[in-house]
């Protein structure tokens, strides 16, 4: 055992040292020297970059502790390289918490859309979503605005400070750019083409069972989908809609509780002509678990009607990408 757990340390010690993940086959988690949630993704110039919160808590901690987000890098789906990090501290205006993120490429600059947690200032406590911008997909990445773009009293109908948490943007065929996020309700607005300002009133899509958080947008032909959090423990469930203004047809659960985690989030990502789903869960065997999570991949499949098969997780994880 004491040979086994040598190895095991080398190995670890190898992957921080070299800024990747080595594997001898594919597997999930993709990510093993440092533990990574709420994933978000991109393409650009043939070449996948993953945006992660760092889970930092102590294995007996029960609560999350995240100071900063992790970028990675992979042409293959498989292998990734650490590409650098952006801590929280880039936004002064916020006093902490690197909560789930998303970034999109629009005219050449990169907006990475963020939930933290606003200081105590003219009644904005609580969690806030703020944007920083930079002309490289691996950054630097600078705060865009100078202060929060949602915070917590421009959505007073729930009594808590966490519902505005969990932010998506998506660009329409047309080239408006929309903006999801929510905890318990899920709201969107449209924003300027600027990226950085509101240009609607934020409005609320109803219908959706069992929301509970992390929205997200994608399109696959004429159809838009809507993946959610749902319920607690989460499960991902998904809508259908023929406008990205709905309105959205429920269809049930994509995928079940993630192994040894409460929560579930999820990225999708068309490559090299493959579907993915971009996940996350507990299952490093060192000391996973709910704050201590681990970013895995498998592959999204569609029915011939545009519905979605449910994902099947797998230790495995998907084959290198050709």
């Amino acid at each position: 055992m004491k040979a086994k757990q040598k190895i095991k340390n080398t190995f670890l010690i190898l992957t921080a040292i070299l800024g990747f993940s080595l594997h001898t086959s594919s597997q999930n988690p993709v990510i093993t020297e440092k533990y990574t949630a709420d994933p978000a993704a991109i393409v650009h110039n043939d070449t996948v970059y993953l945006y992660a919160g760092h889970d930092e808590a102590e294995h007996d901690f029960h609560f999350y502790n995240l100071n900063e987000w992790l970028i990675y890098s992979s042409t293959d789906m498989v292998n990734w390289r650490e590409e650098g990090n952006f801590p929280v501290t880039e936004f002064e205006w916020a006093r902490g918490d690197a909560w789930a993120a998303e970034v999109i490429e629009k005219d050449g600059k990169f907006y990475w859309y963020v939930t933290v947690h606003h200081k105590d200032v003219d009644g904005k406590a609580g969690k806030a979503i703020g944007v920083a911008v930079a002309d490289s997909p691996v950054g630097p990445f600078k705060d865009a605005i100078g202060a929060a773009l949602i915070t917590n009293n421009m959505t007073t109908d729930i009594d808590i400070d966490w519902d505005d948490i969990d932010p998506t943007v998506y660009i329409d065929d047309d080239g408006t750019p929309w903006l999801f996020w929510g905890n318990s309700k899920c709201y969107y607005a449209k924003l300027k083409d600027n990226m950085i300002e509101l240009d609607s009133p934020i409005m609320e899509i109803e219908g959706l069972p069992n929301f509970t958080e992390a929205p997200f947008i994608h399109k696959k032909g004429d159809y838009y989908y809507l993946t959610y959090a749902y319920e607690f423990p989460e499960k991902t469930a998904y809508a259908m809609s023929k406008s990205i203004e709905g309105p959205w047809e429920f269809k049930g659960i994509l995928n079940e509780i993630a192994g040894n985690c409460n929560t579930n989030h999820q990225a999708i990502l068309e490559y090299k002509g493959k579907d993915y789903f971009i996940y996350h869960n507990g299952g490093i065997p060192t000391q996973g678990g709910s704050f201590r999570r681990s970013v895995c991949i498998d592959y999204l499949h569609y029915n011939p009607d545009g519905t979605l098969k449910r994902v099947q997780m797998t230790s495995e994880g998907v084959k290198p990408a050709k």
